[in-house]
Parts: C-alpha cells; structure tokens; sequence
C-alpha cells in the first residue's frame, strides 16, 4: 500500500484515525499499541504478500535475541558473561544479514558467477530467481541496530512482545524509514500524548510530503525514464543533461517527500521521528551532502559499522580505507548491482579526496534550519545565494554524475550516458526532441523543485511570522488545502505513483 494510494488517503488512514482517538488512543498507549500493529501489519501486508510471514518471524527472532542478550549481559557482569552476549550479538547480526543476502543478493551472486563460468567457457547453472521483499533492507537494519543497542547497553530489551513489535514494524516507516533507533522512541512507545499542535503539524507535514511526491517527482519522473530509456543512437547531449537534471530532482523529491510523510504520520500518532533531510542539494561538499542525505541511514552506518572500525581514532591511511570500506556497503546496501557498488565507491572516493586535499570534511557546514525550526521562527539564512557557488557547483556535479549510476540499468549504460553529457557522442536526429519533453507542466515542476531544494521557502515563512498570526494561520491553511487539492487530482489524473526506495 501506498501513501498517495486513494485506498490509503481516503480508507486505510482515516478509519484508523478514527479508531485511534474515539477510545483515548492518545492517551492510553496499550490500546493505540494495539491498533497500530494490527494496522501496521494490514498495511505490509497489502504489499509484501506472502513476505508477510517473513518480516514476523525476523521479529519474532530478534525480540527474543535482544531478551537473551540482555539476560546474559545482566546475569553476572563478569567477563565471561560479556563474551557470551558478544557471540549471541554475533549470531543474531549474522542471521539478519544471511536472511537480507539470501532474498537480496542471491540473484546478483548466481549472476555473476555464471558470467564468470561462461568467460571460462563452463556451462552455466540454473539458478531460480528469488524475489525481493519490500522493505527487507530497511527492517533488517532496524533489528540489527536494537540488538546491539542493548547489547551495548544502550538501550533495555522490550519485554513487551507488542511495543518491540510496534517499533519494527510501524508502518509510516516500515517500508522505507526513515531508520529509528529503539531508544529514541522507547518512552513514546510506553506512553504519548498527541496535541492538537502535534497532530495540525503531522497534516502539515504529511501534505508537504504528498505533494513534493505527485506534483514535483511524478511529473520529473516521466522524461526522466523516457530519456534513460533512449536508445543509444538518439541520447544527445542536451537529452543526457534533461534526463539527469529531471532524475536529480525526482530521487530528492521523492524520497524526502516519503520522509516528511512518514514523520508527518507519525506525529499524528504521537511519535517524533527524526529528520531523514536537511537541503542536501545546497551542500557545499560531498562530506556536507551526506550530513544533510538520507540522514538516518549515513548516521546507522557512522554508528554501527565506521566507529566500530576505528572511526576518526585510527591513522589517516585506515581512517581512509574505512571510509570507502562504508560507502561500498552503503552501495550494496541500496542494491544488487555492479552500479550501486560504483555509486557508493565513487562517494566514498570524493569523501577521502576532500580529506586529503582540500581538508573539507573538517569545516563548519553551515545548515539551513529545518522545518519544525524555520517554523517555530527560529532564524534563517538570507538564502541559498550565502553559500559559496563553486564549492556548491563541484558538489552538485560530483552528486549528479553518481547519479547516472545509480539510475541507470546497466553498466554500460551507464558509461554511455557520461559520455554523452561530456558531448561525446554523436545523437542521430529524433522527433522527440528536447523541447518535446519539456512541457508547461515540466517546466513548472523543474521550477518548484528548484526552488524547494533549497530553504527559501522557510526563509520567507520566517519573515511572514511578523505579519499578525491569523494571516499566516489563514495563508498556511489556504496553501495547504490548495497543495492536497492539487495533488489529489494529480493521483486521479495519473498512474504513476511508485516510491523509488521501496525496492531497497
């Protein structure tokens, strides 16, 4: 089930509103526990299928792993006790990351082996096609990182079977995060309040969501895999820059558009979900990027894989190694392809480049508030234009070039694709021109997507927050029923509604 489905917005969500409030769901947290799991699990349901069964046993295993670790860890506090949860923690990751490689890279191994066997001129084998559960990358990393918080002594194991449950599997972030530790929202999870002001902000932010998702991505999305989808022969330059331009603001729009709908959801439930964005387009290094891109990921991999590996504590030469060691997961991670591989490679390339050249990855990088901020009317920068152009040319570039890779389906399509935005090849004339793509519709959300990677629009909030309070209580109500009109008759106009990290 989608978030921008009709079944969703008009059904699923407000019956268990409904039910949630009617019997003091926000107050009484067992009984809105309850109803949320069971919604939850309705919810994947619609979508995983039979995978279903999978995702509760990979709970049900690590509820009771975190239980035993704790136990042990607690039994006696000698030594030997701790060894003893060290080998329960190792076998409990193992399992996660054995079920994740089996259903998610099994294809992508008997690939390349039989690529290999065939150079070798051996008969390849047949290999059944494993199909992927959705979401599986995103729930395993949530169960990994409960158990070693608690074996790190972190967090406590959750006796309650309902609440360890709840947290793996509440839906706004079930499927495609953003990733929560256990310990941020242990407390919500035993007891929650929803204001009226928490639950007028989650519509608020749940809109924004839903509307950078249908009126900005959606329309991107369409020249965007048209162009990718080009032959060879007819992919000119002026194609090439469109179509990467059109994916830039598609994978943002898209993503952190499921983001501020998930954390909008969640704080009508009463939970607080941490930022998954801040702007990361207006970064001014690839370091900087990646404080502000998909922020929960970079800090679960920062956490529970660079630090153990020595983190900034080691000599420069391993601190280096480390850092590309992080990003070549962090490319598998988002999928079974030589092409993620590249994507991860060729930022954690540049990370290390900044390190050693130009020393940018200590500098001060200057945030833009994020939203709740800019809202509260905390202060806001002048604009996009206080931070230095050509830093932030170099790393819009560095990011767009990664993301050839990672759009494209092979390879060698890749490759080809470069080389045609360096106006390397020459395109054979087609009807189907550049200005054939570039509609009024598609020029109107290249300009919205333009303006809404960067903080303008909080910047100028900021300033309305001096006007009298009606006025912009009465403007952000009227912007935002117009935004959710909009983007209904979008849905209603349109069958394109996929979220692009729902295959990771």
């Amino acid at each position: 089930m989608l978030f921008t489905e009709p079944t969703f917005l008009f059904l699923f969500l407000p019956i268990l509103l409904g039910l949630y409030f009617i019997r003091g769901g926000r107050e009484h947290a067992a009984y809105g526990n309850w109803l949320l799991l069971v919604a939850s699990v309705i919810f994947y349901e619609k979508g995983g299928g039979a995978f279903t069964w999978l995702m509760l046993g990979s709970i049900a295993f690590n509820y009771w792993m975190a239980i035993a670790v704790d136990r042990v860890h607690g039994s006696t506090g000698s030594p030997q006790a701790a060894r003893a949860a060290h080998r329960l923690l190792a076998f409990t990751i193992t399992v996660n990351l054995v079920v994740l490689g089996i259903f998610k890279y099994a294809n992508f191994l008997a690939d390349n082996v039989n690529a290999l066997l065939r150079a070798g001129h051996v008969q390849p084998f047949a290999a059944p096609r494993v199909l992927l559960p959705i979401g599986i990358s995103f729930f395993t990393f949530h169960a990994i990182s409960y158990v070693i918080d608690v074996s790190r002594r972190d967090a406590t194991a959750q006796k309650s079977p309902v609440h360890a449950a709840l947290y793996l599997l509440l839906f706004p972030q079930l499927i495609a995060g953003p990733i929560i530790r256990y310990r941020d929202i242990a407390d919500q999870l035993a007891r929650r309040v929803v204001s009226l002001d928490d639950f007028a902000y989650g519509v608020r932010r749940f809109v924004i969501g839903l509307a950078k998702k249908v009126l900005i991505a959606n329309v991107v999305a369409s020249p965007a895999d048209k162009i990718f989808a080009l032959p060879v022969a007819e992919l000119s330059t002026g194609h090439a820059w469109l179509g990467i331009v059109c994916y830039t603001l598609q994978i943002y729009f898209d993503f952190s558009g499921y983001s501020d709908m998930a954390i909008g959801l969640g704080r009508m439930f009463g939970f607080r979900f941490p930022e998954n964005f801040r702007w990361p387009y207006v970064a001014t290094s690839v370091t900087a990027f990646w404080r502000r891109w998909h922020i929960s990921l970079s800090t679960w991999f920062r956490d529970y894989l660079y630090i153990p590996l020595g983190g900034n504590r080691v000599s420069p030469a391993r601190r280096y190694v480390n850092l590309v060691t992080v990003f070549f997961l962090c490319g598998l991670w988002h999928g079974a392809s030589w092409n993620f591989v590249i994507w991860g490679l060729w930022h954690g390339m540049f990370l290390v480049i900044e390190r050693v050249v130009f020393n940018r990855g200590k500098r001060h990088d200057r945030r833009p508030p994020d939203m709740s901020t800019a809202a509260a009317g905390a202060a806001v920068p002048s604009g996009p234009l206080a931070w230095p152009i050509w830093p932030h040319l170099y790393t819009l570039l560095i990011v767009m070039i990664g993301w050839v890779f990672f759009r494209a389906d092979t390879l060698a399509g890749a490759i080809v694709f470069l080389q045609s935005l360096a106006g390397l090849t020459d395109a054979v004339a087609t009807p189907y021109t550049v200005a054939w793509y570039l509609t009024p519709e598609l020029w109107l959300a290249l300009a919205a997507g333009a303006i809404g990677s960067a903080p303008w629009v909080p910047a100028l909030a900021a300033r309305f927050e001096r006007a009298p309070g009606w006025r912009v209580e009465a403007l952000n109500t009227v912007a935002l029923m117009a935004l959710f009109v909009l983007s209904i008759m979008n849905i209603a106009a349109s069958t394109y509604n996929p979220f692009i990290y729902f295959r990771f």
